[in-house]
């Protein structure tokens, strides 16, 4: 003979209604949240069942419990409603990639590090790796360290190292997240700041006359082997 099963005797979380409902004394609230004050039980179901309504507990652990007359139906549509909408809001963080390579150009570079920092303000970990392959995989660890370092500071929002630098499977890695609260709307990150003064200083050189035209080409074309180690 098989042995009995065994009952659960843990709280339950049931939504107690009408006659289930084991209080003897409840505050009511109305249909439309109206305070009818504290009933007995049987003084509150037959106010329920005058209204042609249900009595559903829906604070059982205070003192006395409250109670609301409504109907029961709409009652379980509310709080479904109103779970999904707190789930919806409810923020989850993750660990985001971004993933940069040595040759990958200044262009990309800049739109890798605004994606990571969209991340960073929504909250999330961005994990940043160097990808190597081939011969890169035996160059020095200083300077794959110092390419990678190079395109973290191009990310424009105030962050934090989560997990230092290190080396991956793949390459060199680090795992960074946002400093303190997001920035408000008016706040600008300073290395955007610095991006744009930059700009302004290239408009302001060609509107120049023709004199700085050499010193300025030799100047660019430094800058553009600069920003294709990584």
């Amino acid at each position: 003979m098989p042995a009995p099963r065994r009952q659960y005797r843990g709280p339950d979380t049931r939504t107690k209604i009408n006659k289930a409902i084991r209080a003897s004394e409840l505050r009511v609230v109305g249909p439309d949240n109206e305070n009818l004050g504290t009933l007995s039980l049987s003084d509150a179901l037959k106010k329920a069942d005058e209204m042609k309504l249900d009595l559903i507990e829906i604070s059982p652990k205070a003192k006395p419990p409250v109670a609301k007359i409504t109907d029961f139906g709409q009652y379980r549509y509310d709080t479904k409603r109103k779970a999904s909408a707190a789930k919806a809001k409810a923020h989850v963080t993750e660990t985001k990639s971004v993933q940069v390579k040595i040759g990958t150009g200044e262009h990309d570079q800049q739109l890798k590090a605004k994606r990571a920092a969209e991340w960073l303000e929504e909250g999330h970990r961005v994990k940043v790796d160097l990808f190597l392959w081939g011969r890169y995989k035996y160059m020095e660890a200083d300077f794959l360290k110092e390419r990678l370092d190079r395109f973290m500071k191009i990310i424009p929002a105030e962050y934090k190292i989560a997990d230092p630098m290190k080396k991956s499977p793949k390459g060199w890695t680090a795992t960074i997240e946002r400093l303190g609260k997001a920035p408000k709307a008016g706040d600008r990150p300073k290395i955007i700041e610095e991006v744009d003064e930059k700009k302004e200083a290239r408009k302001a050189t060609k509107a120049e006359k023709g004199e700085n035209k050499s010193k300025k080409k030799s100047l660019d074309d430094l800058l553009d082997i600069e920003g294709g180690l990584i």
